[in-house]
């Protein structure tokens, strides 16, 4: 046979070959074949439908709305448990469809749920997703139609919870099967939260234009359509920048859904400008500091992830960490030491003068007590957390502590300690800066050679623009970011070593907070505990990990005591029984001053500003009291060392404990005493050493005996030097405009 037969018989044999059985086969195909993958999700899906029909038939629609709906309080208590308010009288009108212009109801529709009046009052799949997100523990998601988030609103909670959204979907089922699309548009616009204290459209109408809801334009209706999507983040009275944009590009979104459904023409839409809602207007019983704790907390909830309509529709329990005793003590210090002083029926400069103080533990981070101004109900704006004013040169020590942590040094190799000497000649002009920039010190004053610490007691502007050089200002807001400061507001230019940002009391008390903490981070905390119902939510430590080494820590507070034992504020705050460190600040044109202190367990912010008190523009406080320029060493350092000096009583025995490898700066050897001429015209072009050359190596372990006062202290030079007028501009005098810093520009220390 050949070989072409063996193959032929070899094929034969193997196709009579008996084949294998199913147990033969094996492995895991013989459990999942196509006919029982098909059968298993046919029955899955019949289970699911038979599951759904009997949800259908078990859930009722309720027959009256929900306790959210028919009001529940907030309770707010202090620190010891005691009730400050109740909040929870809901600001409500309801309103008839037929009262709601046209235009409107069709914006709400256009920005919410465009196919509401085709659909059948549930969006499966959002609703599918909102499900699986809830499962994935993933928070709260959108797909919610109109129909679902009136049930939502109306009869239901605001918990993200899976039974309660499918509660929400057979229900939504029933209620858009029996109501007309109208009554469910009306309840929808009547049962929602937006903002201001406000429910429902006609309430919302009155807080945000203050009109009735029958007046709205298309525009206005626009932006109370799209303000629901995140009434506190697109209140254009407290949105950021960004949430300006974000609401306003939704804005267009809406209107552009408008003419999409046909119900505004593309010429009208081109005609339509965004229309900025007016000021809020206090709510009323909430008078007096209250009222800034309430709105404040509520704020502070919602940054930590707390559901804004939750928390509007009621049912918490707030504790602060207010101290009765010393938010008593604060209220009294700014009577007794400003607010007593003004006459604002005849000094019109007196009624401008607004006050924001936060005092806070630094152990805990928790605020104890706080300043907000006149009364919640005279002026709204919180004065304690605003951030649009100057911080003046209580920003420095942000730039001595940035030094220290970068091991930083000065332009000709000298490493930046307390005893590091500088040219302290005023508007001498900035070495190996990223611009020209020359700033006058306070009065035109001129120094000599001076120390780091002599500097800081005496806010010698030159020598801090220059250390801020020395150490690169991207690398002193990088250090001002990390202890709390906001950085958007913080522009990288020379200006900014003159604290030329915003900053607000509430955040200059965390920084130095956290300088007393020994560089923990500190994040003052109005609300020590939330809880709803019997579930307590859980709250960021207010004390954060290190974010300063302590020795640099620990060294600025040494320096920090110079400023209150022998600097600009020793004549305000006198010989105390505790000790203290701070820095005082005036800020451009005198409009804000400050004075930022603290012991060993206590930190307060003061600041005091000038609002004009009809437009609200920033105006100068010279004048205040009658007196002429207000320093931080005066009205500020004076509510604080009253304040103080009360909230610690008798606990005057606390020390700093201050780990350090240097102590204060002494003076340097026949240093000059401050002149009281102006200094001479800068040079056309900066000399790359001072005129008085510093110590090439000043000593790197403590002085033995530091001096507490420096020699000849500007304190004892005439109260009202002659000061001429400063030379014209050249380059390298940081007076032509381009070095970051408003034309005329000068900061006062």
């Amino acid at each position: 046979m050949g070989r072409a037969d063996a193959r032929r018989a070899a094929q034969g044999r193997n196709r009579r070959a008996k084949p294998k059985t199913e147990k033969e086969k094996g492995g895991i195909r013989r459990f999942f074949t196509w006919k029982k993958l098909l059968g298993a999700f046919l029955g899955v899906c019949l289970l699911g439908i038979l599951g759904f029909i009997g949800l259908y038939l078990y859930v009722d629609v309720p027959d009256q709305g929900n306790a959210a709906a028919t009001t529940q309080s907030n309770v707010y208590k202090y620190a010891d448990g005691s009730v400050m308010a109740r909040k929870g009288a809901m600001n409500r009108e309801t309103v008839k469809i037929d009262e709601i212009p046209e235009h409107v109801q069709h914006a709400f529709v256009a920005a919410e749920n465009k196919t509401f009046y085709q659909d059948s009052g549930v969006d499966l799949k959002g609703t599918l997703r909102g499900v699986l997100n809830t499962l994935a523990g993933r928070g709260k998601q959108g797909g919610s139609t109109i129909t679902q988030q009136y049930v939502k609103n109306y009869y239901l909670s605001q918990e993200q919870t899976v039974s309660r959204k499918l509660q929400e979907i057979v229900i939504s089922l029933k209620v858009d099967n029996k109501m007309d699309k109208k009554d469910i548009l009306a309840g929808y616009m009547n049962t929602s939260y937006y903002g201001r204290g406000a429910y429902g459209i006609q309430a919302a109408a009155q807080a945000y234009y203050g009109v009735d809801v029958g007046k709205l334009t298309v525009s206005q209706g626009a932006y109370l359509a799209s303000l629901l999507q995140a009434p506190s983040q697109y209140d254009w009275a407290i949105a950021s920048d960004a949430g300006k944009k974000r609401v306003q590009e939704r804005w267009a979104y809406t209107l552009d859904n408008m003419v999409e459904m046909k119900w505004l023409s593309a010429e009208d839409r081109q005609k339509q400008t965004f229309q900025q809602p007016i000021k809020p207007k206090p709510l009323p019983g909430v008078a007096g500091q209250i009222g800034y704790f309430l709105n404040a907390a509520n704020d502070e909830l919602i940054r930590k992830g707390v559901d804004e309509k939750e928390l509007a529709a009621g049912g918490w329990t707030i504790t602060l960490g207010i101290d009765k005793k010393k938010q008593q003590e604060l209220e009294k210090a700014v009577k007794n030491k400003l607010t007593d002083d003004l006459k604002p029926d005849v000094r019109k400069v007196d009624r401008d003068a607004q006050l924001g103080a936060v005092s806070v533990d630094p152990k805990t981070g928790h605020v104890v007590a706080m300043y907000g101004g006149a009364g919640y109900t005279k002026h709204y704006t919180n004065n304690a957390t605003r951030a649009d004013f100057q911080p003046a040169s209580t920003f420095k020590p942000l730039i001595f502590a940035s030094a220290l942590e970068n091991h930083a040094k000065t332009q000709s190799g000298v490493p930046i300690t307390p005893s590091t000497v500088y040219d302290g000649r005023n508007r001498r002009p900035v070495v190996g800066g990223t611009k020209p920039f020359a700033p006058p010190n306070e009065d035109e004053r001129t120094y000599g050679r001076i120390t780091v610490q002599q500097a800081t007691n005496n806010s010698v502007n030159s020598v801090f623009a220059q250390m801020g050089a020395d150490v690169g200002l991207d690398e002193v807001k990088k250090t001002a970011v990390g202890l709390g400061m906001d950085g958007s507001r913080m522009d990288v230019q020379p200006a900014m070593t003159l604290g030329t940002m915003g900053a607000s009391p509430l955040q200059m008390a965390g920084a130095y907070a956290t300088l007393d903490n020994h560089g923990k981070k500190v994040t003052p905390s109005l609300v020590v505990k939330a809880e709803h119902g019997s579930q307590e939510t859980e709250l960021p430590d207010p004390v954060g990990s290190q974010v300063l080494t302590r020795n640099t820590a620990d060294t600025v507070t040494s320096v920090l005591r110079g400023v209150v034992n022998d600097g600009t504020a020793k004549e305000a705050i006198g010989s105390t029984d505790y000790q203290a460190a701070g820095k005082t600040g005036t800020s451009d044109d005198n409009k804000s001053a400050w004075f930022v202190g603290y012991t060993p367990k206590l930190v307060t912010a003061v600041g005091m500003f000038g609002e004009e008190s009809k437009g609200g523009k920033q105006v100068t406080l010279k004048g205040t009291g009658g007196g002429g320029r207000v320093n931080g060493g005066g009205y500020p350092a004076k509510v604080w060392a009253a304040y103080t000096a009360a909230a610690i009583g008798d606990d005057t025995g606390a020390k700093f404990d201050l780990e350090t490898d240097f102590s204060a700066g002494s003076g340097p050897a026949n240093t000059p005493p401050p002149s009281n001429t102006p200094s001479h015209t800068p040079s056309q072009t900066p000399s790359q050493t001072p005129s008085q050359t510093p110590s090439q190596t000043p000593s790197h372990t403590p002085s033995q005996t530091p001096s507490r006062t420096p020699s000849h202290s500007p304190t004892r030079t005439p109260s009202k030097p002659p000061v001429t007028p400063p030379a014209s501009p050249t380059a390298g005098s940081g007076g032509n405009g381009n070095d970051g810093r408003p034309p005329g520009f000068e900061d006062l220390g």
